[in-house]
């Protein structure tokens, strides 16, 4: 796809506030498709589509592309390059602001109808029988389409540094998780993610708490129209059923985290007794409780250092407990 041109048919600019440096690459385009392992069965949540480069690759891969874009400039031009690609569904949106679930129920709804209205007319039944037949094969025609697409759900995205944090938990944390998430994010973050102790920071306790992150490859500066300060990178985050902790309170656990990454520079009692509403007394007596040494700073720690933490802190407030 020629990008240049396609702007100016539609008279537009790249933004610069939403992050819309757009991939035109095509080695890189085909190598994300390749990362996310895209088969014919799989529905694909794509967000920030922008002019559909990297959406032309998912649809040809995928059953169903659901495209999310942010930008209402950015519709009609994405309407035009996607016109001839029946399994595109175009959303205007924030994705910040959307349900999975509700946007792949919403994507398996026509061809659902389409089966019970098939339904509708091959059966030789009364009108009693055959509206309640009808009803009921609708329903589970639905539920059966809507099953499908949950359980080959997968999620690709080009988006800015600056959401890469909020988009990650928006996903992880809603009621249908996908199979895996692929990230076209800037190099920087792409290995703030991946980072192990001793050089842990929130973004990966935040990732490696629901999956298994890797970077997958660097994409240049090059790649990229307008072409980006930094390079960029592809991060696969491979999702098991449950969270890799097991921890009492999900929330709890977070706080704890957030409050011991605050103040990064201080050893770790000080910042959990600046962030949470403790007692400082009572961090150290947790801290000794579960064998962390309170001097100890918070990229130290391993996830199950900050699950123990966390158990140990609502053990001594009580249980359920939020701050």
């Amino acid at each position: 796809m020629d990008i240049k041109p396609l702007l100016r048919q539609f008279n537009l600019r790249p933004k610069k506030s939403l992050g819309q440096n757009f991939l035109v690459d095509e080695n890189a385009l085909s190598s994300i498709v390749r990362a996310a392992e895209i088969t014919a069965d799989d529905v694909v949540l794509e967000i920030g589509p922008g002019l559909g480069s990297l959406t032309c690759y998912l649809s040809d891969a995928a059953r169903h592309v659901i495209a999310v874009e942010i930008d209402r400039a950015l519709i009609p031009p994405l309407r035009s390059v996607l016109a001839a690609r029946s399994n595109v569904s175009i959303i205007e949106g924030d994705i910040l602001q959307l349900n999975p679930a509700e946007l792949l129920a919403e994507a398996s709804h026509p061809s659902t109808m389409r089966r019970a209205h098939s339904a509708q007319r091959a059966a030789p039944l009364s009108a009693g029988v055959r509206r309640e037949r009808n009803e009921m094969e609708s329903k589970d025609a639905r539920r059966s389409a809507q099953d499908a697409y949950l359980a080959n759900y997968k999620v690709v995205a080009n988006i800015p540094y600056y959401i890469t944090s909020a988009i990650i938990r928006h996903l992880l944390e809603a009621d249908i998780k996908p199979q895996s998430i692929v990230l076209t994010i800037q190099q920087e973050v792409a290995q703030r993610i991946v980072a192990q102790p001793d050089d842990m920071n929130l973004l990966a306790v935040s990732v490696q708490f629901y999956g298994v992150p890797r970077i997958v490859q660097r994409i240049p500066a090059g790649a990229f129209y307008p072409a980006p300060d930094v390079d960029s990178a592809v991060v696969r985050i491979d999702l098991p059923d449950q969270p890799r902790v097991n921890v009492k309170d999900v929330d709890m656990f977070f706080k704890v985290a957030k409050a011991g990454f605050g103040q990064k520079r201080k050893q770790l009692h000080n910042s959990l007794a600046a962030g949470l509403p403790i007692k400082h007394e009572q961090i150290m007596q947790a801290l000794s409780e579960v064998g962390i040494d309170p001097k100890r700073r918070a990229e130290t720690l391993t996830l199950e250092e900050w699950g123990r933490l966390s158990d140990q802190l609502i053990g001594d407030r009580g249980s359920g407990i939020r701050y």
